[in-house]
């Protein structure tokens, strides 16, 4: 009777298990790879003509006097976009106006809207009829002044109206009325301002963090829809 030799038996599920290892470890320095050149490219490089006036003649940006806004603002005028601006101060509406015209010489509009309402988005839908958008940043948002209890948030009613107004129904209504011409071109690029408090629950921020995640998977899902018509959606996560 012949030995039953264990090595020799399980060799073949060895070098079968060795090559799989092999092929998998392959496919993950590959994606590390991709991902290091993708960083490098955008963060280093730079995206070069991609954000342009070529998308469009005008960029928009909600919260647009303070802030990320005012800086995403300042950056799209030195790119040479015409600038619509979007906040609730028509007087600091009017100064960062008048600075980004007179440092970058590009022309500018202005829409003094609360996006706490939901009255308001007629008066915008008016205000840019007729401009050819390429750019849309929605970064108009406001959290707690101080964490709190859910039930111990002062007038929690209103404060909650206000909260999904301003973080959630304004990304909702804005990307509604500039979408269907960037869907008509083909070209356009939709940022929507997010937190790294949307990422994880956060107690003593509840609504807040949960406005956030909002904003991170209505984004995603918008660009698996519209990044075959030449249409990118992202996110900016602070």
């Amino acid at each position: 009777m012949e030995s039953f030799n264990v090595v020799e038996t399980l060799q073949p599920a060895e070098r079968a298990f060795f090559w799989v290892g092999a092929l998998i470890t392959a496919l993950l320095a590959l994606w590390m790879l991709y991902k290091i050149l993708t960083g490098f490219r955008i963060w280093v490089l730079g995206n070069g003509d991609l954000i342009s006036p070529k998308l469009g003649k005008w960029a928009v940006v909600t919260g647009a006097t303070d802030g990320i806004g005012k800086s995403y603002a300042e950056e799209l005028a030195r790119q040479g976009f015409s600038m619509m601006l979007i906040s609730r101060s028509q007087e600091k509406l009017d100064d960062v106006a008048k600075f980004l015209e007179s440092t970058y010489k590009v022309e500018t509009k202005t829409i003094a809207v609360d996006y706490g309402q939901v009255d308001i988005y007629p008066k915008i839908e008016k205000g840019l009829s007729g401009l050819e958008i390429g750019v849309l940043v929605n970064n108009v948002g406001i959290s707690y002044p101080y964490p709190e209890f859910f039930l111990h948030i002062p007038d929690l009613d209103n404060f909650i109206n206000t909260m999904i107004n301003v973080n959630i129904t304004s990304v909702c209504q804005m990307t509604r009325l500039v979408l269907p011409r960037m869907e008509a071109r083909a070209k356009g690029v939709i940022l929507n301002i997010s937190s790294a408090s949307g990422m994880f629950p956060l107690p003593l921020l509840t609504i807040y963090s949960s406005t956030k995640a909002f904003v991170d998977f209505f984004s995603r899902g918008l660009q698996a829809e519209y990044k075959c018509k030449g249409i990118i959606i992202q996110i900016y996560t602070y």
